[in-house]
């Protein structure tokens, strides 16, 4: 063969595109939570496994710069020296979804944790999925009984709707989370237990939710003591499991809990890359993943559902202006706070009016709906101006005729607020009882 067809192979060979061949390579450097891996060309996102002396662990590529690839163990880290075997892990990719994930607990990675042997899956879905067009999604326009009714009267949730429930630590969401499991109209429940105490997890499981309700709920559980990338995983796991039944057609209620625990997972995730830090610590793909995230639920297309989601938010403090809770309520439907002040006084569920807030109200409810939650918030709110002159006897009674009424309606609207943690008062009785207490307050 001449020369110059040796040449002319030689040019078309290096036209043809190169398609990087996926190697096994090692571990070069373990700092905190990331492994430095050289030799080993994955994509961001792609699971590993890492040869240890202690026998093998699951991680996946979080980053790479230059020629070394950042991983992240989905597990406790033992047994790892440098040098260690990098080797891409082959399995069907995508998590595993069909209708017998009702009545089961599964972890971040959608494995079983109750049991009660494997689940048989329909198909394989990304955890990640195009977002919907917003043009064809349904429009909001039908409530969405949740049993509660301080929730279904005054701060009435629309059916595809995303809420936020603000709250400190131990003023009782996971009580009013359990409480609206048990009272939704909505076909199937999705929790996401996410960077929540252990012990919490199997309570929530026999103690709030129950046996009726365990059979229509799916509950996802990444507790405080797995990997930030399993609570990651978690949120994502119990969003792409409610996505499965939405397009199934059926209506479905997501609770996740919580919001801040997922910010926080990927803060570690991020700066342990050496993202730098913007505000208050977190870096700036948190703020980018949580609308990311919340925008997946809401209402479907035509012959599909809904996804009516409810994410906790922590208020450390009971600060409201914390950086992830100011996030969320930029992007949420409304949201719902409870107050610290009313848990300590036994008041529950301890749903501050004052500070909540449901945008779609208007569009779901009726205008005497509307009015009638309108002047049960005034006349509570008159009250809790002027609580501490009430309280001190320093108001004489006749003074102003609409504290008058607020001192005299107090004891009503406190009742009315109140609910015990076993009892469900649907929404057609939830609003007939509102509308006969602001009956009996005038129109103001």
């Amino acid at each position: 063969m001449s020369t110059a067809m040796l040449d002319r192979i030689k040019l078309l060979k290096d036209q043809v595109p190169q398609v990087p061949v996926v190697a096994c390579g090692k571990l070069v450097r373990g700092i905190g939570l990331t492994l430095e891996a050289v030799g080993c060309q994955m994509p961001v996102g792609s699971q590993c496994l890492i040869q240890t002396m202690e026998g093998e662990i699951e991680a996946e590529v979080v980053g790479f710069a230059e020629n070394v690839t950042y991983l992240m163990p989905t597990e406790a880290v033992k047994g790892i020296v440098p040098g260690s075997r990098v080797q891409p892990l082959n399995r069907e990719q995508g998590l595993a979804v069909g209708m017998e994930l009702l009545g089961r607990v599964v972890d971040g990675n959608g494995q079983p944790l109750d049991g009660l042997g494997p689940i048989k899956a329909e198909k394989r879905v990304p955890l990640s999925r195009p977002p919907i067009n917003p043009l064809m999604r349904k429009p909001i326009t039908q409530p969405l009984d949740v049993g509660v009714r301080a929730i279904n009267s005054i701060v009435t949730v629309g059916l595809g709707q995303r809420m936020g429930l603000f709250a400190g630590s131990g003023v009782g969401k996971s009580v009013l989370m359990g409480m609206m499991t048990r009272g939704t109209s909505a076909d199937v429940v999705v929790v996401g237990l996410v960077g929540e105490r252990g012990r919490e997890v199997k309570e929530f499981i026999q103690d709030i939710l129950g046996e009726e309700e365990r059979a229509k709920s799916v509950v996802v559980a990444a507790p405080a003591d797995t990997s930030p990338l399993m609570r990651l995983k978690g949120c994502e796991t119990a969003v792409t499991i409610a996505e499965y039944f939405r397009d199934k057609g059926l209506n479905v209620l997501l609770l996740i809990d919580s919001l801040t625990r997922y910010a926080m997972a990927q803060r570690e995730i991020s700066l342990a890359v050496g993202e730098p830090p913007a505000t208050k610590g977190y870096p700036p793909s948190v703020f980018a993943r949580l609308p990311a995230l919340v925008e997946r639920a809401g209402n479907g297309g035509e012959n599909q559902g809904s996804i009516t989601a409810f994410y906790t938010v922590l208020t450390e403090g009971d600060d409201l202006q914390d950086p992830i809770a100011d996030a969320a309520r930029a992007i949420l439907d409304g949201h719902i706070v409870l107050s610290r002040d009313l848990a300590d006084s036994g008041h529950y569920p301890a749903i501050d009016i004052e500070s909540s807030i449901s945008r779609v109200m208007p569009m779901v409810v009726s205008e005497e709906h509307v009015l009638g939650a309108r002047r049960i918030r005034q006349v509570y709110s008159s009250y809790q101006r002027n609580r501490d002159l009430i309280s001190i006897g320093a108001y004489t009674k006749g003074t102003d005729p609409r504290i008058d009424l607020a001192i005299n309606a107090e004891p009503a609207i406190n009742a009315f607020l109140q609910q015990g943690m076993q009892q469900i008062i649907d929404f057609d009785h939830s609003t007939a009882d509102m509308t006969t207490l602001s009956g009996g307050l005038g129109k103001g």
